[in-house]
């Protein structure tokens, strides 16, 4: 069984967690709907929260995944402060993502909220500029 799978770091192309995807089929360029606040995770990877209020789109990439690779590469190659659940797609759609958990998102400790630039690539390009 396969299912959608949205990133929006490392794990797009290019990034260093794709290897766990990669060569899976990539169904196209993906937004989630506005009910996400986007953290930079001590400026290494990024982190979605939803939240109620105040949320914004985020760039991503969707591919189809099985639920197999998914437990076994995806997952593993995450960092801890992640973890799985499911966002709302700008398409209303739904697909498995990674999330901050919430004991990490409670304690703020190492996160910058970055939701202004709208995804990660953007956010990185900002840094070089």
């Amino acid at each position: 069984i396969s299912v959608p799978l949205f990133v929006n770091g490392g794990g797009m192309r290019g990034g260093e967690v794709h290897y766990s995807i990669e060569g899976l089929p990539f169904v196209g360029e993906a937004r989630t709907a506005p009910r996400y606040r986007f953290f930079s995770v001590r400026d290494e990877f990024p982190g979605l929260w939803p939240v109620d209020e105040g949320g914004v789109s985020i760039a991503g990439e969707l591919y189809d995944v099985p639920l197999d690779v998914i437990r076994d590469r995806f997952i593993p190659a995450e960092p801890p402060e992640l973890e799985l659940g499911v966002v709302e797609l700008e398409d209303g759609s739904s697909a498995l993502v990674v999330v901050v958990r919430a004991n990490v998102y409670a304690s703020g400790e190492g996160l910058k909220d970055i939701s202004e630039y709208g995804g990660w690539r953007a956010y990185r390009a900002s840094m070089s500029s």
